[in-house]
């Protein structure tokens, strides 16, 4: 520490300076800098805390204090010229009295006053020292009225937990919301803006990292298994290979287990305290929120799971009236005056979820959405295939371009996978075109997870899980509705993969046994559809693909860059959640595996999807492309034109991609004005090479990486990335519990294969077909799993974000940026009323169906600032949070 940091301390000045600083003052033009802190201590439930925060007022009134020295701009420190020169420390005003012991984390405003040499110019950062024994989280300071600021305020945005300076190798630096290109930075603020990045990478950092470090770092996915708990716990490492690749995960630097140095040792379960840097953490709102939905879940399932101790069959469902039953009867709490009033005397976020405002029941699952017109739709076809368009997973239906359908897999290695579907399985209920005419008139469709899962098939069916891989093929009608024509269900040949695959093709039956037949192969469908959907369409394609572009960002992106400007709101709380999922969702024996078909081989199979992963594919309208569900059509918005013109997903998709690469287009555009800046931006040049060599290691010598050469390879990057964190996840996500939280609908496991005519099973299937269903599927405890993880997973926060909003007004001084992102919001205003036009319009079927849910999982909700939050069904969060 150096000698003016002891004296600050001691509040003694350093006597040899004394003459000295008094004759330079006399020289100086000096003047009073009013300004205004914003701060925000940890609450009352760190616990650890309380002693830290009693020992910081009593250094608070012995003098030891927060100090705050603004850089200038204009002129060079003496002692390094490199940088601007230090102001005079100035501290926090009335830490004592303003700071309470709170129930809840509360913002609290200070005043502070700097003494400031007129000729230093207008401040570029400043630097903090917090010397109490507890953290805080910093959120602004703003200088009010600085003159050379065109009499305005000048603003430095935060948002970062400030632990005490001795927990730092180097000062914490903030710069003001001025961006800058590398190129453009102002010469004394160049190497602060380069140390900082380097102290976030964290090259010189050995060892398990602390709460405090802020160091930013990729790791393979080596921390999913516990082999040191034996054999059946182990798991292998996930990224890093040519057998599992993956994308990178953040790097937290705990020691390898004993039994297997490649993999990192894992937390107790109970311990949440997982390393990311500090300011990737959640918000106390937030974590409360996540706490509270946590408790609830953990109720809801051992209230029915302990009342089936008694019951007759014992982790099963007797009835669908069992199922219902879920959501049905129990405590109802008021609504009104009372509950309200109960409501705002509970200080604590994770306890006033348990204590509902609207009427829901008390440790009761609410209604699923799917059953809340009719608790019998969901199961006719025309629900079954809508949901391929407009349900929780329509990210994957493509249109059909030869018939019978062709595998993709290596026939050397699994014999013939090609399908067994016949032009006579599915004419006959093709309202009279034939095969031919149909694919010309590009109206055959298929749900296709046959490739996905074929080589796990075996392992799978080796663990409690008895399953197939489907193929369903669909037929678009004249209103616009898909009509299903068969479901093909395959199984490795008996003698070994390498013979192919038995198959066995289903048509769509209505009454009798055969519509039960019928009934149960949609449910063997949904389930592969199920397991996709969260491991890959989920978990891979949004929230482990979007990470290794924070870590990144983080790394060689500076602050003031504009495009970490334009990006990090859409990286909030990822790696918290990544994190959180890693310790008890996708872990071995984690609730994943527990709930969902592939079972221990779900991590491997999302690795063997991830060969085929291409970024530039996840662009909105390349991935229809791809798919085959769009033409290009110049003459059309977004230059495409739909082949299914009632599809939800796409066309509200298509409007949100637009809004989004308008946005990016003309942000960009302020500060690249050509090519060339592009290309000369050292930043972004080291930003782009590390996350294709480091980040997606694994795929970093794929030909479709774009070359970032020009400014439409960064706009159309950084729009692909925002509509991965916000859209894309935000479609795949939050209407999870409005059709999962029925299980029924969407299985998520199968326990025993199709009853073959002769034997007990096809004869209790003909005759109750009901009691059939259920003991084929997901059985009563890891439905309950599922329902609770399913219902914490859609809802939205308290403290939600949305596309189109930002936590800051003051996120940039650039007048310019400001006004393109209110243009944004403008755009996606309008797309709102035009989502409720089209719900409301009874020409598009799809955006209701049998079930009457309207599509609003791609409504952007930019207009709503209530907080409220909970399972609403719509809504854009700007990143990937849950």
């Amino acid at each position: 520490m150096v000698h003016t940091d002891i004296a600050e301390i001691l509040c003694v000045k350093p006597k040899s300076k004394k003459k000295t600083m008094e004759e330079d003052v006399k020289k100086k033009k000096m003047m009073k800098i009013e300004g205004e802190v914003v701060v925000m201590k940890k609450n009352v439930l760190d616990f650890k805390d309380a002693m830290a925060s009693l020992l910081d007022r009593v250094h608070e009134l012995l003098g030891r204090r927060v100090s705050l020295q603004l850089i200038s701009s204009l002129q060079p420190d003496p002692a390094n010229e490199k940088r601007g020169r230090l102001g005079k420390a100035a501290h926090l005003e009335k830490w004592v009295t303003k700071i309470k012991t709170s129930v809840t984390a509360e913002e609290t405003a200070f005043a502070v006053t700097f003494d400031w040499d007129e000729s230093m110019g207008p401040p570029a950062a400043f630097v903090i020292k917090n010397y109490h024994h507890s953290q805080f989280y910093l959120k602004s300071l703003t200088l009010r009225d600085f003159p050379g600021a065109q009499g305005g305020p000048i603003h430095f945005v935060c948002n970062s937990w400030i632990y005490p300076n001795h927990r730092y190798r180097s000062d914490r630096v903030f710069f003001s919301n001025k961006a800058y290109l590398p190129s453009e930075t102002p010469e004394l603020v160049k190497e602060l803006r380069e140390e900082e990045l380097k102290n976030l990478r964290g090259n010189e950092k050995g060892g398990e990292f602390k709460e405090w470090d802020r160091v930013y770092d990729y790791a393979y996915y080596n921390d999913l298994g516990a082999p040191d708990k034996g054999p059946d716990s182990a798991r292998p490492v996930i990224g890093g290979s040519h057998e599992f690749p993956y994308p990178r995960r953040g790097k937290t630097g705990r020691k390898p287990t004993k039994s297997d140095p490649k993999s990192e040792s894992r937390l107790a379960l109970i311990n949440l305290n997982i390393y990311v840097p500090r300011d990737e953490r959640f918000s106390h709102v937030k974590f409360s929120d996540f706490l509270a939905y946590a408790l609830k879940a953990v109720t809801q399932v051992l209230v029915p799971e302990l009342a089936s101790v008694c019951d007759k069959t014992i982790n099963e469902f007797d009835s669908f009236e069992d199922v219902f039953h879920l959501y049905d009867g129990s405590i109802k709490l008021p609504n009104g005056h009372t509950i309200s009033k109960l409501r705002d005397v509970v200080p604590w976020e994770m306890f006033r979820e348990l204590i509902r405002n609207d009427g829901e029941q008390f440790l009761k699952f609410p209604l699923p959405d799917v059953l809340k017109e009719s608790r019998s739709a969901w199961r006719t076809d025309e629900e079954f295939a809508r949901e391929m368009l407009a349900g929780l997973n329509p990210v994957v239906i493509s249109r059909l371009q030869e018939f019978p359908p062709k595998s993709n897999l290596d026939s050397a290695k699994y014999g013939n996978q090609d399908s067994a579907i016949r032009v006579e399985h599915i004419e006959p209920n093709m309202n009279g075109l034939n095969v031919e005419e149909a694919l010309e008139q590009n109206k055959l469709y298929i749900l296709d997870h046959h490739d996905a899962l074929m080589p796990y098939l075996t392992r799978i069916n080796s663990t409690n899980t008895k399953t197939y891989a489907t193929r369903t093929l669909l037929l678009l009608q004249e209103d616009g509705t898909l009509k299903p024509l068969a479901i093909e269900l395959s199984l490795p040949h008996a003698q070994g993969e390498v013979h192919g695959s038995v198959s066995k093709v289903f048509t769509p039956a209505e009454k009798g046994v055969e519509g039960s037949v019928w009934q149960l192969a949609k449910a063997y469908a949904a389930v592969n559809d199920s397991g996709y959907h969260q491991l890959i369409s989920h978990w891979l394609q949004t929230h482990a693909v979007i990470e290794p572009f924070i870590i990144a960002s983080n790394r060689q992106l500076s602050v003031v860059h504009p495009i970490h400007k334009l990006l990090h709101p859409h990286f909030r709380d990822t790696m918290n959640i990544n994190a959180l999922a890693r310790h008890i969702l996708i872990n071995a024996d984690g609730i994943l595996e527990r709930t969902v078909f592939p079972s221990r081989y779900a991590m491997e199979m999302s690795s063997s999807v991830y060969k085929n992963w291409v970024f530039t594919d996840q662009a909105l309208p390349k991935d229809l492309l791809k798919r085959g569900v769009i033409i290009e059509d110049p003459r059309n918005d977004n230059g495409v034109k739909l082949l299914i013109e009632d599809y939800p997903f796409a066309v509200d998709g298509l409007e949100i991609w637009s809004a989004i690469k308008t946005w990016v287009t003309e942000y960009c555009s302020f500060y690249y004005k050509n090519d060339k800046t592009v290309q000369n931006d050292t930043e972004i040049q080291s930003w782009w090479t590390e996350l294709r060599t480091e980040g997606h290691g694994d795929k970093q010598h794929e030909a479709w990486w774009p070359l970032m050469q020009t400014r439409d390879d960064l706009i159309e990057t950084c729009t692909t990335i925002i509509w991965i964190a916000s859209a894309l996840h935000a479609a795949v996500n939050f209407g999870q519990y409005s059709y999962a939280g029925f299980l029924p609908n969407r299985p998520t496991v199968s326990r025993r294969f199709m009853p073959e005519p002769g034997t007990d099973e096809y004869t209790e299937l003909s005759e109750n077909v009901d009691l059939a269903f259920l003991k084929t599927i997901t059985p009563q405890l890891q439905t309950l799993l599922g329902i609770s993880i399913i219902e914490i997973l859609s809802m939205h926060s308290t403290d939600e974000i949305y596309l189109g909003q930002r936590d800051s007004p003051n996120w940039t001084a650039d007048d310019e940026a400001l006004e393109a992102f209110k243009r944004f919001g403008k755009n996606l205003e309008l797309i709102e009323n035009n989502i409720i036009r089209r719900n409301n319009d009874k020409r598009f079927k799809n955006r209701t169906g049998p079930v009457n849910i309207p599509y609003t999982l791609l409504y952007p909700n930019t207009t709503d600032f209530t907080r409220e939050g909970g399972l609403t069904g719509k809504g854009i969060p700007n990143s990937v949070s849950i």
